[in-house]
């Protein structure tokens, strides 16, 4: 297999021709920058993802971290690719000069994690993580805590972790028991379990800051006595060197389907009475300064899970022009078996790939790149909306690209045959990482309930409106032929949608919610898919005008005609399969939400 992790031409088609990155130098926060410092980034990423990150991956999947009950250890790869990274400034990349960074866009950084995500998404996670929680430090913690952790952070001498999870409450973060004490000197001791801490323990990092959730005593019920404390391996003496370990135990490394790279640890804050932390921003604000990482880690998780999907598809599509099998009446060699890529239901699978995996790169890239309109907008009005419209559609970047990754590389397995389903050939292992996904960062289910009851309502609509907009803009701006009636089948569907919100809107006045609370999925689906649908048609509109260039040569006209034709391939047959949830929501169906619990 090749090791080319993303084609030139895909990484700038999506940058440059869909998204117009570079317009982004025009403004006075990335002035310092132009379309060669941007390459440059994506380059030196696909340098270090190539060369470091891609030959371990499946080293470190067979050789998973161990503990001795001292220390964990780990394959020496692993700090190898660690230090390439941080050497690069690729942790400090979207942060500001002021604080150390490259005051890089987020969609160019965005763009570079996908060369470290297609190539090895377990070590990815150490220097991914650290980059978010640094981020929740640099916008809430104190100057005295910023100066303590975040310098470090940045330059990867200190990693960082979000601790959320506790093994009785799961996603019910309402139910946390840890807790948090402040004592006379304004640090807090902080008692309690937390669970599937990603990066929880490990060596590769001098330090671990870990952003604990918990409750202070006497604070408000549920989520409202959330508060938010960094929680460091090793505490910091008067100088902030590195002094005494923090009463942080790993109680044990959890052995998972995938990801097998990355440490999930099971952590005992405070099991000895002085584990101490530090508040971050105000008592009982602790989830509201988390979701800052939350949100920005589902983005992270849906475009990881496009490109373990897109590593597949890659892998796949290799191994179905190199093997032979069978016969077709398009082979010039009929007495030699053909390649199976000429088989029609090779090429379905291999077009749902590309679908599933291009359109969630496509959807994830579009995301990144609304924060930085955000950033740059000038006007109050159209910044505020487009705020909601990154907030209505963040559930969807995550679980859309999680669900699809997934489907993706399963269809890969398949397109192997038997070989797909052997530990020799790396299909399989695509997939068990990419398992993962459904699940990290708030279940697709939680994705769904969090459209459902809030995305689509608060602040009146405003997101949806933004996203009406938009829409409504580019398919007016459409001149070309197959991308016109693409364009006038989505529109039936968006007919379809505004029908459906009404719908669900009524059924929610009106106190119906046991129906929605089951079949919030469906309403997911019927979003999301009309969303990804728009925005393959965003990548086809591009590509049908490049094709109106005369002066492409014979591997441009490919791509740019294989995006046409995944286009219509989503539209033919991945947009019409909402109407089953369509049915279901306009009936208020109640099968699920009446099913009896004794009854299984």
């Amino acid at each position: 297999m090749t090791d080319k992790l993303i084609p030139d031409l895909e990484m700038n088609f999506q940058l440059y021709d869909v998204l117009q990155a570079d317009k982004l130098c025009a403004h006075s926060r990335f002035e310092e920058h132009n379309k060669d410092t941007f390459s440059a980034t994506l380059s030196t990423a696909e340098k270090i993802a190539t060369n470091l990150f891609l030959p371990h991956n499946h080293i470190a999947d067979k050789n998973e971290p161990t503990f001795d009950g001292q220390k964990v250890s780990m394959i020496p790869e692993v700090q190898l690719a660690y230090d390439a990274f941080c050497e690069a400034g690729f942790i400090a990349g979207r942060f500001s000069f002021e604080d150390g960074g490259m005051q890089l866009p987020e969609v160019i950084m965005t763009a570079a994690s996908a060369y470290f995500m297609a190539a090895n998404p377990s070590t990815t996670a150490y220097p991914f993580l650290t980059s978010a929680a640094a981020n929740v430090i640099c916008n809430f913690a104190s100057a005295e805590l910023k100066e303590l952790f975040m310098p470090r952070m940045l330059t990867g001498e200190f990693t960082g972790t979000m601790a959320l999870t506790e093994p009785h409450a799961g996603s019910s973060l309402a139910d946390i028991t840890t807790s948090a004490v402040k004592q006379g000197d304004g640090s807090y001791r902080i008692k309690g379990s937390k669970i599937y801490i990603s990066g929880g323990e490990h060596e590769l990092s001098r330090n671990i800051v870990h952003l604990v959730l918990a409750k202070i005593p006497g604070g408000p019920s549920g989520v409202k006595g959330i508060s938010l404390f960094a929680v460091p391996k090793f505490r910091l003496d008067e100088k902030g060197e590195l002094g005494n370990r923090n009463d942080v135990q790993l109680a044990g490394l959890l052995h998972k389907l995938g990801y097998r790279g990355t440490t999930s640890t099971a952590l005992t804050f405070g099991e000895n009475g002085d584990c101490h932390g530090y508040l971050i921003g105000e008592e009982h604000h602790g989830l509201r300064y988390m979701f800052m990482m939350m949100n920005e880690a589902r983005i992270g998780v849906g475009f990881g899970a496009a490109m373990i999907g897109y590593r597949g598809y890659q892998y796949s599509l290799d191994y179905a022009k190199d093997r032979t099998q069978g016969r077709h009446s398009d082979h010039s060699e009929p007495d030699k078996p053909a390649p199976i890529i000429l088989h029609g239901d090779v090429k379905r699978m291999l077009l749902a790939q590309k679908a599933y995996t291009e359109g969630g790169m496509a959807l994830c890239l579009y995301g990144s790149h609304l924060i930085d309109r955000i950033n740059t907008c000038g006007d109050e009005t159209e910044k505020q909306g487009m705020q909601e419209l990154l907030d209505l559609l963040t559930p969807v970047f995550k679980a859309w690209p999680s669900e699809f990754g997934p489907k993706a590389n399963d269809l890969g397995i398949q397109v192997l045959g038997g070989s797909g389903y052997t530990r020799e050939y790396y299909s399989e292992q695509f997939w068990r990482d990419n398992r993962l996904n459904p699940i990290h960062e708030g279940t697709n289910g939680i994705q769904a309930l969090d459209l459902s009851f809030r995305k689509l309502w608060q602040k009146n609509g405003l997101g949806l409106k933004t996203l009406q907009s938009e829409i409504q803009r580019d398919l007016s701006q459409i001149v070309t032929a197959k991308t016109g009636l693409m364009a006038k089948e989505l529109g039936q569907y968006l007919e379809e949608l505004h029908k459906i919100i009404l719908h669900v809107s009524s059924a929610l006045e009106n106190g119906k919610h046991d129906a929605l609370l089951a079949n919030a999925q469906a309403l997911m689906n019927v979003f999301a898919q009309i969303v990804v649908s728009w925005i393959w048609i965003r990548q086809a509109s591009v590509a049908e005008q490049k094709l109106n260039d005369t002066n492409l040569n014979e591997q441009e006209a490919n791509f740019y005609k294989g995006k046409v034709q995944a286009a219509q391939y989503f539209i033919s047959w991945e947009l019409p399969t909402i109407e089953r949830d369509l049915k279901i929501l306009q009936q208020d169906n109640k099968v699920c939400s009446d099913m009896n619990p004794n009854w299984f």
